[in-house]
């Protein structure tokens, strides 16, 4: 049975899956490349749910702000299909798995600079690039519609760039480098590629806690419809639910599906944003990752939460 949103369950529930998911040992582990992401305690864990009825839901640490990483390529996905009139964009990236590494040069050099995806790091250069067609501060234009979508934070600080990071993680960006200098020397990069990784880097540095994430999600969980109007249309909305689905969890959204049932996109600073069409955004957050780069605590929870409300798109 589907579960209401009743406000005491759900507390009470998500306060349950948190006490059973906090990791209590340090399990898995955090991303050796990017030092910023090595800092959060083990322990960490939060989760938000932001239904379209307007209730909010959150228990643990929903309101320490993270690293969002990849999940930023979900917006960034969105802010150029809501801009793109032409349709150009899905001549320049595919929306196929990728079944290799996220950040694979092999993959891109033998398809000829057209990345499968927009949510492996060659598919979300050519996306930042797009966006760059209207600014050249992306970074900027990104951070604006997230915090468009989150709305009143009653004197928080909201979503912000955490630029010493980005400049510690462009430091270690000489593989991002060289996939935009292969997707430049195949033609799919129109803007310079150091300014098109420093934009990807500065996007993926964005901090928000679990409560925002979730709130700047809901659009997609609502006919593409945000606190603002409409972000994109409904069926762009229901096909980024489905790239979610097929390629939003790296090398292992097959799994994903398997477990959770629902469209998910996965950073590897340890949150996971997951759609429940016409009901909800769901954030959770836990910092250490399984091999795949997801977080191991934060996909177990999403699978508690999918079997225990009957939460499922199957």
């Amino acid at each position: 049975m589907m579960t209401t949103l009743d406000s005491p369950p759900l507390v009470v529930l998500l306060d349950d899956i948190v006490r059973g998911h906090r990791p209590r040992t340090e399990a898995g582990s955090v991303p050796a490349n990017i030092p910023h992401l090595q800092s959060p305690p083990f322990d960490r864990f939060g989760i938000a749910v932001a239904t379209t009825s307007g209730e909010l839901f959150s228990s643990g640490d929903a309101d320490l702000p993270f690293s969002i990483q990849s999940i930023s390529k979900v917006f960034t996905l969105a802010m150029a299909l809501g801009a793109d009139d032409s349709g150009s964009l899905w001549s320049r990236v595919l929306r196929e798995p990728s079944g290799t590494s996220f950040n694979s040069l092999v993959q891109l050099e033998v398809e000829h600079g057209i990345p499968r995806n927009p949510f492996i790091n060659s598919g979300a250069l050519v996306v930042t690039d797009h966006l760059m067609e209207r600014t050249p501060d992306a970074a900027a234009q990104v951070l604006r519609f997230l915090t468009g979508q989150v709305g009143h934070q009653n004197g928080r600080q909201g979503p912000f760039i955490d630029e010493m990071a980005a400049k510690s993680e462009l430091s270690s960006s000489s593989r991002n480098l060289a996939l935009a200098h292969f997707l430049k020397e195949f033609g799919n990069l129109r803007r310079p590629a150091q300014a098109v990784v420093e934009n990807y880097v500065r996007q993926c540095s964005i901090m928000m806690t679990c409560v925002e994430v979730a709130k700047a999600g809901l659009f997609l969980a609502q006919d593409g419809r945000g606190v603002q109007g409409a972000v994109i249309s409904r069926s762009e909305a229901k096909r980024i639910g489905s790239i979610m689905l097929t390629c939003g969890m790296y090398d292992a959204a097959g799994e994903f599906a398997y477990r959770v049932g629902l469209p998910g996109k996965s950073g590897v600073g340890g949150g996971i944003l997951a759609i429940v069409p016409g009901q909800c955004a769901i954030c959770v957050w836990s910092p250490r990752l399984d091999s795949k780069g997801n977080s191991l605590a934060g996909t177990a929870a999403l699978a508690d939460l999918s079997d225990r409300t009957g939460w499922s798109i199957f």
